[in-house]
C-alpha cells in the first residue's frame, strides 16, 4: 500500500479510525493480535545451555577435569568423582548469577525503552512505543524519536532527521497533504514518518500504517548490526589484571609443584594438587562477579527511582564533584501555579493551588469577575497559545502537556472558561516554541472570521516586540516599558517565573511569516508563576555537600527568580555568584574558568549554554553531573561525565545521550544514585579484598610447606571446596552489603584512582599472608612430624583456612576494621557464613564424606586452637585505626 497517495479520510476508512478519537480497546487487542508487539527481532539471545557450558571453558578448569579424568582412569575415583561434582558446583552457581545479570540488563532495556503519545478512545496516553499498533493515532514533538511508519495528518513546522534510514542529515520538511507519485524512494515521502528517525522541529500527528518488522526500519533490520555490551573500565582494568594475576599464579603453582617434585611427592599428585590450587587462586571469575555487583546494583537503583543505561556511569557517580541540575521538575515540583497576574499596570493576585480549577482574582482585596477590564481576553489568550490539556483522573486534575501551558489553563478555568470556549476558536498556524526563540505564536480565527495573532513567551523577548499595550481604555501606544520591567523583577524576586502575552489583530490578506507577524505587537499582560521547591531538595544538596559535591543550577527563568529559589534551598552561599545567559556570551573560556568555581546559579541559560559550562567545569578539573530534558540538551548530556536525563519530561533524543534516567525527575534521585554508585564501587573493592586475600593465603599456605618439605597441607578436593564455599557466597553477599555510614561524609573519588589505592593492595597481600601462616600453623602442628597424623594435620589446616577466610569477611565490610559495623548488619552475609560453616561441619563430621576429603573428626580443644588461629589475622589488622585530630 502507498499510503503517501492516500489523502488523509482515505487513510482513516483504509484503518478504520477517526484521527480525533483514535482506535478503541478492541481494535487494539485484535491487532495486537495480528501484528504482534512493535519491536525489531534484530537481537538473538545465547541459548541457556550454551551459557552453562561457556562456565567450563576457562583453560585451567579444562586441565582439571582432564587430569581428574585421568585420576579416574588410575583407580582414583572418590577424588575424581569429587572434584567432578564440585566444579560442576560451581559452574552451576557461575551460571545462575550470569543468568541474573542478563536479566537485570534486560529490564534496564525495558525501563529505558522509548515512550510514545497515542490516542485511544478520545483520550491521550502516555504508553511504552512496543505497544503501538497499526491504526493508532501518535503525536510526535521536537525531540521525539517515532515509533514506527507513520502518515501525517498534521503537521506544524515539523521537521525529521532521517540520517538512519537514507544517510542523509539534513532535515526533512513535513506536510500531510497527499503525493500522486510513483515509486518514491522514502526520502521524498515528505507526508511519511518513519520508525526511529527524529523529530527535530516542530510537532505533528500521524497514523501508523507499519509497525515492528513491516516497517522500513524493520525491512534493513537484518543488516544493521547487533549491538554488544561494551566492558565497563573497571572491567578492562579487571581484566588486565586478571591477565597479571593468572601469570603470577602459574608461577607459584608450578614452583609449588616443581619443589614438591623435587622433594620426592609424586609427580601424578603433585600435578593435580597445582591445578587445583591454579583453578581455586586465579581469579578468572572477578570481572563476572564485578559485572553481577553492577547489575545488583543497578536494580537497587531502578528501586530508586534512577535507571542506568551505562554501566560505566555507575563507576563515575562516585567520582562525581559538580551536579548541574535543571530548576523547573527536577528542583521544583513541576507543578506550575499562576499566583499573581500583571494586567492594565495593577497586580492581581489569584487564589488556589496546584492543578486545582478553584480559585479567585483579587485587586487589593477586592474580589473580581468577569467583567474587569481586559481579565477575559488575558485568559483566553493563554489558553488558546497553549498545548496542555487538563484531565481528570481519579478524582485529581492531571495536566497533559508543559506546566505552564498547564498553568495558564487552570487560570482560565478559574474565570469560567472549558474546552467549549476554546473550541470557538479556531487555530488557523503555530509558530512553535524552540529554545532560541524562547516565544510561541498562534495565529486565531474567531466565529466573525476575524483573525487575530497571539504571542507568549519570555518578557525580555516579547517586549521589545511590543509597540502598544492594553489598557483599561483601549490599546495605546507603550511608552514606559521600563514600569512593566519593574513589575517583572518584583515578581521574579517572589520567586515567580513570568511568561508575558500579547497579541495583534491581522487581516487575511496579511502574509503567515513569522517575521512579519511577530513585531508591532500589542502587550496585553504577564503571568507570575509559583513552581514550588521539592521538599526533599533542600536535605539531598545539604548531604551532597557534606559528600564534596557542588550543586549548580541551571535555569531559563529570570535572574532574581533563580536567585530567590536558590535561596529557599540553601544552594547559594553568601558569596555564591548569579550568571545569567547574556554574561555566558560575552566571556571568553578562560574567563569563565576563573570564575566558574564561585557560581552557583547560571540564569535565562539556552541549551548551548550548557555545553559551555560542563566544558568550564571539567578544564577545573571535575566530574560533572549535568540533567537535562530537551532535544538541544544532548550535546552537553554527552559532553558531560555522567549525562542525567529526566523519565517524565525528557526527550527521546536526551535519553539516548544520557548515562542516567530519572524515573521522577527529582534531583533527591540523583543525590540517592551517586549515594548508590559509591556503594556499589564500595562493595567491588570488599570482594577483590576478600577474594585476593583468600588466594593470596592459598597459595602462601602450599608454598611454604612445599619450601619447609612438608606433606600436603591441603589436597585437591579441599582446595577445590575450599574455593567453592567461601569465594562463592560470602563474596556475592558482600556485594549486597548496605552504604557505610560515612558513604556520603567522603570527598569524591579521584577518577584516576586505582582500585588498588588507599592501602588495598597492602591489604589484601598482609591479610592473605597471615591466613597462610595460620593456616601453615595449624597444619605443622596437628601433623607433628608424624605420618600417621597427616589426615587429623590437613583437616586442622583444613578449616582454619576456611575459618580464618569467613572472619576476614567481616573485616572486608570496612575499611576502619571489623568492629567498625555491626557484623549482623548484612543479613545476607550473616547467612552465607553460617550456610559456609554448616557446609564445612558436614564434610569433617559425615563419615560417608570423610574419605573423600580427606577429613577427620575434631574435638572441641582442636576448634579452640582452629578458632583461636582462624582470628588472628583479623585480631592484629581489624582494630579500627584513630584518626588523628584536625
Amino acid at each position: 500500500m502507498k499510503w503517501y497517495q492516500l489523502d488523509v479520510e482515505r487513510v482513516e476508512q483504509k484503518l478504520h479510525v477517526v484521527s480525533n478519537k483514535g482506535l478503541n480497546d478492541a481494535q487494539v487487542k485484535q491487532r495486537q493480535k495480528r501484528f504482534g508487539l512493535n519491536v525489531l527481532e534484530n537481537e538473538k539471545h545465547q541459548a541457556r545451555w550454551l551459557l552453562f557450558l561457556k562456565q567450563f571453558q576457562d583453560f585451567m578448569v579444562i586441565v582439571l577435569l582432564a587430569a581428574t579424568l585421568i585420576a579416574g582412569m588410575l583407580g582414583e575415583f572418590i577424588d575424581a568423582i569429587a572434584i567432578m561434582v564440585i566444579v560442576l558446583v560451581n559452574g552451576i552457581i557461575g551460571f545462575f548469577q550470569e543468568q541474573k545479570a542478563e536479566k537485570s540488563m534486560e529490564k534496564l532495556k525495558e525501563l529505558s525503552a522509548p515512550m510514545i503519545h497515542v490516542l485511544r478512545d478520545g483520550e491521550w496516553q502516555r504508553l511504552p512505543s512496543k505497544e503501538a499498533v497499526v491504526g493508532d493515532v501518535i503525536r510526535v514533538n521536537s525531540g521525539d524519536r517515532i515509533a514506527a511508519d507513520i502518515r501525517i495528518v498534521q503537521a506544524n513546522h515539523l521537521e525529521t532527521e532521517e540520517s538512519a534510514l537514507t544517510g542523509e542529515s539534513v532535515p526533512v520538511l513535513k506536510h500531510a497533504a497527499p503525493i500522486h507519485r510513483d515509486k518514491l524512494e522514502a526520502q521524498d515521502q515528505v507526508n511519511m514518518g518513519f520508525m526511529g528517525t527524529l523529530v527535530t522541529k516542530g510537532s505533528g500527528i500521524g497514523i501508523v500504517v507499519h509497525t515492528g518488522m513491516n516497517t522500513f526500519m524493520g525491512q534493513i533490520a537484518s543488516l544493521m548490526a547487533e549491538t554488544k555490551k561494551a566492558p565497563t573500565p573497571l572491567e578492562n582494568k579487571l581484566a588486565e589484571l586478571g591477565k597479571i594475576l593468572i601469570i603470577t599464579v602459574l608461577l607459584l603453582t608450578a614452583l609449588v609443584v616443581g619443589i614438591g617434585v623435587y622433594q620426592g611427592h609424586p609427580v601424578y599428585n603433585m600435578f593435580l594438587a597445582g591445578v587445583s590450587l591454579a583453578v581455586a587462586a586465579i581469579p578468572e571469575g572477578l570481572p563476572a562477579i564485578v559485572t553481577v555487583a553492577l547489575s545488583l546494583g543497578v536494580q537497587r537503583m531502578i528501586r530508586r527511582k534512577a535507571i542506568v543505561r551505562k554501566l560505566s556511569a555507575v563507576e563515575t557517580l562516585g567520582c562525581a564533584s559538580v551536579i548541574c541540575s535543571d530548576k523547573t521538575g527536577t528542583i521544583t515540583e513541576n507543578q506550575m501555579t499562576v499566583k499573581e497576574l500583571y494586567l492594565n499596570g495593577e497586580t492581581i493576585e489569584v487564589t488556589g493551588e496546584g492543578y486545582t480549577t478553584k480559585g479567585d482574582f483579587y485587586l487589593k482585596d477586592k474580589k473580581l469577575n468577569d467583567s474587569h477590564p481586559n481579565l477575559e481576553k488575558m485568559l483566553l489568550y493563554g489558553s488558546l497559545c497553549n498545548h496542555a490539556t487538563l484531565q481528570v483522573k481519579r478524582g485529581r486534575y492531571i495536566v497533559d502537556g508543559d506546566p505552564t501551558d498547564g498553568a495558564l489553563l487552570v487560570a482560565s478555568r478559574k474565570i469560567g472558561f472549558n474546552h467549549r470556549t476554546e473550541e470557538r476558536f479556531k487555530i488557523i498556524k503555530e509558530i512553535p516554541f524552540d529554545s532560541e526563540r524562547k516565544r510561541m505564536s498562534v495565529i486565531v480565527e474567531d466565529e466573525n472570521d476575524m483573525r487575530f495573532l497571539i504571542t507568549k513567551g519570555a518578557p525580555e523577548i516579547v517586549l521589545p516586540r511590543c509597540l502598544y499595550h492594553l489598557t483599561k481604555d483601549g490599546r495605546k501606544r507603550l511608552k514606559d516599558k521600563h514600569i512593566i520591567e519593574s513589575a517583572v523583577n518584583e515578581m521574579a524576586a517572589k520567586a515567580y517565573r513570568t511568561i508575558a502575552i500579547s497579541m495583534k489583530p491581522i487581516s487575511k490578506t496579511d502574509g503567515l511569516e513569522s517575521a512579519f507577524l511577530e513585531k508591532d505587537l500589542t502587550f496585553v499582560g504577564l503571568y507570575g508563576m509559583m513552581d514550588p521547591p521539592r521538599k526533599e531538595v533542600k536535605p539531598a544538596i545539604e548531604e551532597c555537600m557534606q559528600a564534596g559535591i557542588k550543586t549548580v543550577m541551571i535555569t531559563g527563568d529570570h535572574e532574581e527568580t533563580a536567585r530567590a529559589v536558590a535561596t529557599q534551598i540553601n544552594l547559594l552561599p553568601v558569596d555564591g555568584l548569579v550568571m545569567s545567559g547574556s554574561d555566558l556570551n560575552e566571556m571568553s573560556t578562560e574567563a569563565l574558568d576563573r570564575v566558574i568555581d564561585n557560581v552557583y546559579v547560571f540564569a535565562r541559560v539556552t541549551p548551548e549554554h550548557k555545553l559551555k559550562i560542563v566544558q568550564s567545569l571539567q578544564n577545573r578539573g571535575h566530574v560533572v553531573a549535568m540533567t537535562g530534558d530537551g532535544v538541544n540538551d544532548a550535546p552537553a548530556i554527552k559532553a558531560s561525565d555522567i549525562g542525567i536525563s529526566m523519565g517524565i519530561s525528557g526527550t527521546d533524543v536526551t535519553k539516548e545521550a544520557s548515562s542516567l534516567i530519572l524515573m521522577d525527575d527529582n534531583f533527591a534521585t540523583i543525590k540517592a544514585a551517586i549515594k548508590e554508585g559509591r556503594n556499589i564501587y564500595d562493595n567491588i573493592r570488599k570482594f577483590i579484598r576478600y577474594l585476593l586475600a583468600s588466594n593470596v593465603g592459598e597459595i602462601l599456605v602450599m608454598l611454604m610447606a612445599m619450601i619447609l618439605a612438608m606433606p600436603l597441607p591441603l589436597v585437591p578436593v579441599q582446595i577445590l571446596w575450599v574455593n567453592l564455599v567461601t569465594d562463592g557466597l560470602p563474596a556475592m553477599a558482600l556485594g549486597l552489603d548496605k552504604p557505610e555510614a560515612d558513604v556520603m561524609k567522603r570527598p569524591p573519588r579521584d577518577p584516576k584512582e586505582g582500585v588498588f589505592s588507599r592501602g588495598l593492595g597492602f591489604k589484601i597481600i598482609s591479610r592473605g599472608a597471615v591466613i597462610g601462616v595460620v593456616a601453615l600453623i595449624a597444619f605443622v602442628i596437628g601433623y607433628d612430624n608424624n605420618p600417621e597424623n597427616l589426615v587429623y594435620g590437613q583437616t586442622l589446616a583444613f578449616s582454619t583456612l576456611v575459618l580464618a577466610q569467613l572472619i576476614h569477611v567481616f573485616d572486608c565490610r570496612s575499611e576502619e576494621g571489623v568492629f567498625a559495623r555491626n557484623p549482623f548488619q548484612n543479613i545476607y552475609l550473616v547467612f552465607a557464613v553460617i550456610s559456609s560453616l554448616l557446609l564445612l561441619l558436614v564434610v569433617i563430621y559425615w563419615q560417608p564424606l570423610q574419605p573423600v576429603f580427606h577429613t577427620t573428626a575434631i574435638n572441641g580443644w582442636d576448634w579452640m586452637f582452629i578458632i583461636a588461629l582462624a582470628a588472628l589475622p583479623t585480631v592484629l589488622f581489624g582494630f579500627p585505626k584513630k584518626k588523628k585530630e584536625q
